[in-house]
């Protein structure tokens, strides 16, 4: 039985399972195979001798040509599995891989090119990308979600840790205020004489004063740290000086011990909320009063210059320790001399007031200067 003949070199060069190239040292094709031209869908007389192998490339594979494979390939000779798109006529972009190599033939020098397709290749790259990409993005939320939550956490536990403390400081503080009225209702009961009587009413007065002021600065602080800051009215102009006037008489009452003085300057008549103002000048001078220099005169000293206003409370004394400066206008913090007085929260209702202004509070303190705060507060 006679075998059956095999395809010649010709027959198995032109349908050779990947696209053959010739092509001379410039990239002029010299030859190409059936199967290239049926995958870039054209005839061989559309590239031999018309068309150099570069010019098949797609724009990028043309500068990635020039830049890196035709300098390698001169260097090394030959290149393999280099990963390009060729253009089909339709202008359709073809993934290949391709191997270059040079070789000398009767006194020159040609480029055997073989290419291989690679579609599911290139799919599956893409893919494989799209994935990577996916878990990079997955990878960052997980972090961004992982730092939230110990936001949230640190956040929630400051909060509780603050509540705790709030509610030991405000349970001290009440019950100095609640002990001196049990006491007094208890020596009413009693039966006083009109002079002891009367002693003990006003101990309950002062009594129910203070527990009033702390409840207020509670309500206060509640509504400034939960509802987005403290409400003011300003509906009309407000003479500032004045009200700071009034309002300086009445505590130069509050506090025998240490003299008041107020001092004034231009015209302050803004939109503001004079009863906060007031409010917070309150705070500043009984501030000033327990911590300055007992007996040493406390000044409140009101400017104005037509576009803003500005009142400032000074007094002698110890300096405030520098470490102290920067946190003083937090919530609870209270000077080491506080003892039980308050619950740290007059400065920072201070702040929140100027804030709901549109205004600032600044602190300064030296031995030699004496301490000053001051808030200042725009005039529309």
């Amino acid at each position: 039985m006679e075998a059956t003949p095999l395809p010649g070199s010709d027959q198995l060069y032109e349908v050779a399972p990947c696209g053959l190239l010739l092509a001379g040292a410039d990239g002029s094709i010299r030859h190409v195979n059936a199967t290239l031209c049926g995958w870039l869908r054209c005839k061989p007389s559309d590239l031999v001798g018309r068309q150099r192998f570069h010019e098949l490339l797609t724009m990028g594979g043309r500068i990635f040509y020039q830049t890196h494979l035709q300098p390698l390939l001169r260097m090394q000779g030959s290149v393999a599995e280099v990963k390009l798109e060729l253009k089909r006529q339709d202008g359709q972009a073809l993934p290949v891989m391709v191997n270059v190599a040079e070789r000398a033939w009767q006194g020159e020098t040609l480029l055997h090119v073989a290419v291989f397709v690679a579609e599911d290749r290139h799919k599956y790259e893409r893919e494989l990308l799209l994935q990577r990409r996916r878990a990079e993005e997955l990878a960052a939320l997980h972090a961004r979600d992982q730092q939230e939550l110990q936001a949230a956490r640190a956040q929630a536990e400051d909060r509780a840790q603050f509540a705790e403390q709030l509610v030991g400081v405000v349970s001290h503080d009440i019950r100095n205020p609640l002990s001196v009225i049990h006491m007094s209702a208890l020596l009413l009961e009693r039966g006083l004489q009109p002079e002891q009587h009367k002693a003990a009413v006003a101990r309950v007065s002062r009594a129910v004063q203070r527990a009033q002021h702390l409840i207020g600065d509670l309500l206060d602080f509640t509504q400034a740290r939960l509802g987005g800051g403290i409400a003011v009215r300003r509906e009309h102009d407000a003479d500032l000086h004045q009200a700071i006037a009034d309002s300086v008489a009445e505590l130069a009452v509050a506090f025998p011990q240490s003299p008041l003085q107020h001092t004034r300057s231009g015209q302050a008549r803004c939109r503001a909320d004079a009863d906060r103002i007031v409010q917070a000048v309150g705070n500043l001078v009984a501030n000033a009063v327990a911590h300055g220099a007992p007996g040493e005169p406390v000044t409140v000293r009101t400017e104005s210059d037509g576009a803003g206003f500005r009142v400032s409370v000074h007094n002698g004394g110890q300096p405030i320790p520098a470490d102290l400066l920067p946190r003083l206008f937090d919530p609870m913090v209270r000077g080491k001399d506080a003892g039980a007085k308050g619950v740290g929260l007059g400065l920072f209702i201070v702040r929140e007031i100027a804030r709901a202004h549109g205004g600032r509070v600044e602190a300064s303190s030296t031995a030699e200067a004496g301490t000053t705060f001051s808030i200042s507060l725009p005039c529309p």
